[in-house]
């Protein structure tokens, strides 16, 4: 939910009626089998579409780690302790994996996929480079752990204890969505 809960916060002012896969009632989970961002939001945006029949907006995101290259990336919440575990144990996992890192640089990316049915697909990117933390700075966020201890470039707090308006302008979920919002707004508010 927490994903959905930041995308609403960018894209409530348009003229639409969001639902959530809980207001759907829709549980199912598509296999992210794409070797990109891109890959794994369409996949979601178009599986979804097909299962409501509404236009559908999808996030694929996730953290490159500098010291850990190659692990995260699209893999980032099935990495580690894997994607069964809870926020706190994933987290715990991340950051005595990080303990002895001294390069905690990292980026976070995040693509949002638009499906419209009968149309291609398109998708929005942001990215945001910042620091691992070795300890949470805030208490964790359902659903999106790493937002406590990501120390965004240029700022003294992390991405859990910016505001929402802070947040979702330097955000990398943030810049993708607000491209997808432009978008819509653009071309189905004429």
């Amino acid at each position: 939910m927490g994903k959905f809960k930041e995308l609403m916060e960018v894209l409530h002012d348009l003229p639409f009626k969001f639902v959530s896969l809980n207001d759907e009632k829709i549980d199912e989970d598509v296999e992210e089998a794409g070797e990109t961002f891109e890959e794994n939001a369409i996949l979601k945006a178009v599986f979804f579409g097909y299962k409501t029949g509404l236009p559908t907006i999808a996030d694929d995101s996730g953290i490159h780690v500098d010291a850990l290259e190659g692990e995260l990336g699209v893999k980032t919440r099935r990495w580690g302790a894997g994607e069964k575990a809870n926020d706190q144990e994933w987290l715990d996992f991340f950051l005595k994996r990080m303990k002895k890192e001294k390069n905690r640089k990292a980026e976070f990316v995040s693509v949002i996929a638009l499906y419209q049915p009968g149309e291609e697909p398109l998708t929005f990117r942001g990215e945001c480079l910042g620091q691992i933390l070795s300890k949470p700075q805030v208490e964790l966020e359902h659903g999106i752990p790493l937002s406590a201890v990501f120390l965004p470039d240029g700022k003294d707090k992390v991405f859990s204890s910016l505001n929402k308006h802070e947040k979702n302008e330097i955000s990398h979920r943030g810049k993708a969505i607000k491209k997808c919002h432009d978008y819509l707004l653009k071309h189905f508010n004429q």
